[in-house]
């Protein structure tokens, strides 16, 4: 098998579909919980804590000196990554859980129903119906 049929075989595959089309989903929301943390959950925080903007919260380790920008290290930003981090995980929780009730229910469902005989067996007794007559 040579190595493009292979990669096509790979790319082709419904897991890798299914894991790209998470990854893309799962960027999307990171950057709308992103938006959600900085520009809506943070601003009315930082406010009740006596005006704080968390983006600007900063240890400066050395200050601006001609052209080369101040060396800081920027908590603030770390604080509001760690806060669309919790949500982002709060929300998969929320989701995997659904998924596996959703996906329990289903399966339950399909124990309760009862299997259909084989087409075989059908016509055995079919056959066994007819010789007793």
């Amino acid at each position: 098998m040579g190595m493009i049929s292979e990669f096509k075989e790979f790319a082709l595959k419904s897991n890798f579909v299914d894991m790209a089309t998470g990854i893309v989903i799962g960027g999307a929301i990171g950057t709308v919980v992103k938006s959600l943390v900085s520009d809506i959950i943070m601003p009315p925080i930082g406010l009740a804590l006596g005006g704080i903007d968390f983006s600007k919260l900063a240890i400066t380790l050395q200050d601006k000196v001609g052209d080369k920008d101040a060396v800081t290290i920027n908590y603030g930003s770390f604080i509001n990554n760690l806060i669309s981090f919790l949500i982002i995980m709060a929300a998969i929780f929320v989701i995997i859980k659904a998924v596996n009730s959703a996906k329990a229910q289903f399966e339950k469902e399909e124990e309760e129903k009862p299997a259909e005989p084989a087409k075989s067996e059908v016509l055995l007794e079919e056959i066994r119906d007819l010789l007793k007559k």
